[in-house]
């Protein structure tokens, strides 16, 4: 049977294609005003990476290994084009060349690997309509304690200089006037937009898209005429610009602009960007590492893909001793409002896609006899829609469920609504689109569940609104507690990530002038979660200006304080899932007085297939001069049960011993004694009543009345990692199908991997008629190696070798129908250049799992495609 592809839209044929992130609505309560970026590869661009840590090697040395791979790509006969170089925190480059010849390059002498050089899209916000408020940071800021260390403690992050990689800073904008002291703009505007790829840059890293002075404005805005201040006002900026006004940037250019903040003598780096499902080697990530290592403090978004499953947490955020920031929603929100015939105001998000609602304009809400506050489907065409001319010059009130926004305001439309109210069907808000073709021509705003109830209850009485103009602030329904939208972890590798958690839902900063006019927005996503982080250690280093940067990261998860879970149902007494939070939310107070350390600041217990329990040794110092008493608790976190793409909540938790005693059934004192030691033995069980491959997690809680309290987050896998499956099958319109697969591009074929042939295909190995493996990828592999072999089955040589190669975000897309996968081509050629002769062949595609032994057979999964012949005429 001949399947075809393009018809059915291929969604890549580029390794490595990797996360798409979640739609600007989501399917649980947040205010959600940040897209995750989109990552896919970057068309024949890749990283080579050589063997060797510039960190650890001198200029020459580098400079030497360097000259010898160009000297052997050359006598090979390689054809690529080099892009860019780096020997700082990066030994290797970037490169333009076709997949056949990246395999090649990929089995040079000293290539450590190749990875695809990621496309990272320009952040994608969602703003509100209160730009005229009077912007407020204190929400935010008093939710971690900034207020006070900037009130009470003189802690303004002077003398620190931050470096801001994104979008650029609004350089006239009152809140940094005279503050960034250096930067540079990669790219220019016009990169990224209407397929323009080539960077013009320049000195001047002023911002035209907007995310940029949004982040720069949290971590240290100062706008005293509009009382705004962010968590470290005094803060000095490096502005790093790495897009265009539109468009995307590329992970090569993020690296460049990472070696160019640490030679500009940057103290800490915040970096609101990254691509999920990745590995903590990808480069990018690599280099975050390094800049830790050489003594600058990282923060990085966790990422925006939490309705997308597990193991979602990306690079840069998942290296060594980077902060990875995850989200937790604002106390308190601010809302455009209406009024209600019965005089009472409500608030509202007014939908991307609609008309701005017109002050002053007033609408009667139409009766909908099938509609009640527990519809599932209001609206929907599946339901039935409306009936024609039904709503004619009335507003609809439409619960959400069972399907988009747009769908329920097209139909409302279609029907004479002359305005569309959404209410959620969860506590908490949205901030919904309805962007689609035809568009949607009328005024959409959506509310909360409550007050979506309350106007259905006034429907019988005649229940009409007016766009009054104006706002309310209100207590926010999901305030401090996880944002749904923040990623989950654990990294491929087994270690808990993200590490800590900052407010990041709802928050309101700096926005440039030539885009909104009051020069301030509200915006939500990780991306605002980590320059808080950042803001955070630009206070700590003012304290205490010797302390590392490794240690930073430490003395923060130290001194967190755990989020409860939040259910459908409202705030749970569980405390959240670890693989969600981290060590918890940051508390700057609790870090700046501490006078106890926990080492290692997180344990990272790995799989629990070869053992019943696991033990670690966590040691507690003590630099002050006072003895310190701590009462040993073990604190429990909801375990992550499900499938790797559904993740769903369990109660099973963990047990812990702490020196030989329960302390799930009791408590432990623990005296340090002033500038000593003391050693905990601490021993965790997994939970016996979680299903297999579960992410369990939880905290060793140390409680103090004299000094501040400390947690250490713990994490681990239930059973054999490596009995996830990686290769699987894949969703095309709707249809599964067996892959991997062979693929024939000129006839737009593909042959699944039981799938009986009866003529081989046959292929002249022109540009157009090559054969290739189409693989979906499940799960993070190690390893993927591409081999040919004869018509015998036997290995003639290996294709190409690529080590940590991310997951594909399978399941994410607009159309859900459709997965994602990757190729792996052959253009004809053998080692060295020369064409393989006309006969027949076979494509063997080797897949070694995330931390498994290539030794055994089980953690190594194969495909071998059907045969094949070349047929060079």
């Amino acid at each position: 049977m001949k399947n075809t592809v393009k018809s059915l839209s291929l969604l890549s044929l580029a390794l490595v294609l990797g996360a798409c992130g979640n739609s600007s609505t989501v399917s649980t309560p947040v205010t959600s005003g940040v897209k995750a970026p989109q990552f896919t590869a970057v068309p024949g661009k890749w990283f080579v990476e050589l063997e060797g840590d510039p960190t650890a090697l001198s200029v020459q040395s580098v400079g030497a290994q360097q000259a010898v791979f160009r000297a052997q790509a050359a006598a090979s006969g390689i054809r690529y084009q080099e892009v860019m170089s780096f020997d700082t925190l990066f030994n290797g480059f970037s490169v333009q060349a076709e997949e056949a010849e990246v395999n090649r390059l990929s089995l040079l002498p000293g290539v450590r690997a190749v990875y695809p050089v990621e496309q990272v899209e320009r952040p994608v916000v969602q703003r509100d309509l209160l730009s005229s408020l009077n912007p407020d940071m204190m929400t935010a800021v008093s939710m971690t304690g900034a207020d006070i260390a900037q009130n009470e403690l003189g802690l303004t992050g002077k003398g620190v200089k931050v470096a801001v990689m994104d979008t650029g800073i609004d350089l006239e904008h009152p809140a940094f006037k005279n503050r960034v002291v250096a930067g540079y703009d990669f790219v220019g505007d016009a990169f990224g937009t209407g397929g323009n790829f080539t960077p013009k840059p320049d000195d001047n890293p002023d911002d035209c898209g907007g995310h940029g002075t949004h982040v720069a404005g949290i971590v240290g805005g100062a706008d005293a005429a509009a009382k705004f201040k962010g968590v470290a006002p005094d803060v000095t900026f490096g502005a790093y610009k790495v897009f265009g006004c539109d468009g995307s940037t590329s992970s090569d250019i993020m690296i460049a602009a990472m070696e160019r903040a640490y030679k500009d003598g940057m103290h800490i780096l915040n970096m609101s960007i990254g691509a999920s499902y990745q590995w903590p080697e990808y480069p990018s990530a690599k280099v975050a590492s390094r800049l830790v290592k050489q003594g600058m403090v990282v923060t990085v978004s966790a990422g925006n893909s939490g309705t997308n499953g597990q193991w979602a947490t990306g690079a840069p955020s998942l290296g060594e001793n980077v902060i990875a920031t995850a989200s937790v929603d604002n106390t308190r929100i601010d809302l455009s409002s209406f009024t209600l015939s019965d005089g009472s105001k409500v608030g509202f998000y007014a939908a991307t896609g609609s008309p701005v609602p017109t002050k002053g304009t007033t609408f009667q809400v139409a009766k909908k006899p099938s509609s009640t506050p527990t519809t599932t489907n209001d609206g929907c065409t599946a339901s039935g829609g409306f009936a024609a001319g039904s709503l004619t010059g009335k507003a609809a009130l439409i619960r959400r469920g069972s399907c988009t926004f747009y769908e329920k305001a097209k139909n409302a439309q279609d029907a004479g609504a002359t305005a569309v109210i959404l209410y959620n069907n969860v506590a908490g808000y949205i901030n919904p689109t309805v962007t689609g073709t035809p568009a949607i021509t009328i005024p959409v705003v959506s509310i909360s569940a409550a007050d979506g109830a309350k106007i259905d209850g006034l429907i019988a009485t005649g229940a009409s609104f007016t766009f009054d103009g104006g706002t309310l602030s209100i207590e926010n329904p999901t305030s401090s507690t996880l944002s749904s939208f923040t990623s989950y972890g654990m990294s491929p590798d087994l270690e808990l990530k993200p590490d800590l958690a900052a407010p990041g839902g709802s928050i309101k900063s700096a926005y440039p002038l030539t885009v909104e006019p009051g020069g301030y927005a509200v915006l939500s996503g990780t991306s605002m979660a980590a320059p808080h982080a950042a803001g955070v250690a630009a206070l700590m280093l003012q304290a205490y200006p010797t302390m590392k940067a490794k240690d930073m990261r430490a003395r923060l998860m130290n001194t967190a304080s755990l989020r409860k879970f939040r259910a459908a149902s409202g705030v749970t007494t569980f405390n959240d899932y670890v693989q969600r939070q981290g060590a918890g939310m940051i508390d700057v107070i609790a870090a700046h007085n501490a006078t106890v350390s926990a080492t290692p600041s997180k344990l990272s217990l790995g799989e629990s297939d070869t053992f019943a329990t696991r033990s670690k040794v966590v040691v507690l110092k003590n630099t002050g001069a006072t003895r310190e008493v701590f009462t040993v608790k073990h604190a429990p976190a909801l375990t992550v049960a499900g499938t790797t793409l559904a993740p769903a909540a369990s109660t099973a938790a963990a047990k812990m011993t702490v020196n030989g005693t329960d302390v799930d059934a009791g408590s432990l004192m623990i005296e340090v004694a002033p500038f000593s030691e003391v050693e905990l033995n601490v021993t965790v069980t997994p939970p016996a009543s979680a299903p297999d491959k579960a992410q369990y997690g939880g905290y060793l809680s140390l409680q103090s009345k004299t000094t501040s309290s400390l947690v250490v987050p713990y994490s681990g896998f239930k059973g054999d990692y490596q009995s996830i499956e990686v290769l699987g099958r894949v969703n095309i319109g709707g249809a599964s199908y067996d892959f991997p697969v062979l693929y024939d591009a000129k006839e737009d074929v593909f042959f699944e991997e039981n799938e009986a042939v009866t003529t081989l295909p046959d292929f002249t190995m022109a540009a157009d008629d090559q054969p290739s493996v189409l693989a979906q990828l499940s799960h993070q592999a190690q390893r993927i190696t591409l081999e040919l072999l004869d018509g015998n089955g036997n290995v003639i040589e290996q294709l190409g070798n690529y080590p940590y190669v991310g997951r594909n975000a399978t399941n994410v897309y607009v159309d859900s129908t459709s997965d994602a996968w990757d190729a792996f081509g052959w253009d004809g050629k053998l080692k060295g250049g020369s064409n393989a002769p006309n006969g027949t062949y076979q494509l063997r595609l080797k897949v070694l799992k995330a931390l498994g032994d290539e030794s055994n057979p089980k953690h190594t999964e194969t495909y071998t495609s059907q045969k094949f012949t070349v047929k060079r005429p």
